[in-house]
């Protein structure tokens, strides 16, 4: 789960590499997933996506499956 850490600007999260809870980069990106032109417009899905500010580690996961 992620928390807000007064001390810094950003997120803390449990950092599965690290094994800690760090700080992250968080983001949410629009990821195109199919293929096909005529079909990519409709094959949008919004991704959240960590960074770990420690290890540099990247976790992405669809926020449809959230």
């Amino acid at each position: 789960m992620a928390t807000t850490d007064n001390n810094f600007s950003g997120l803390t999260e449990h950092c599965e590499d690290c094994e800690l809870d760090t700080l992250h980069d968080v983001s949410v990106q629009i990821r195109t997933e199919s293929r096909k032109e005529e079909n990519a417009q409709f094959s949008r899905e919004p991704y959240r996506v960590t960074e770990c500010q420690r290890c540099g580690a990247r976790k992405s996961q669809r926020m449809n499956n959230a």
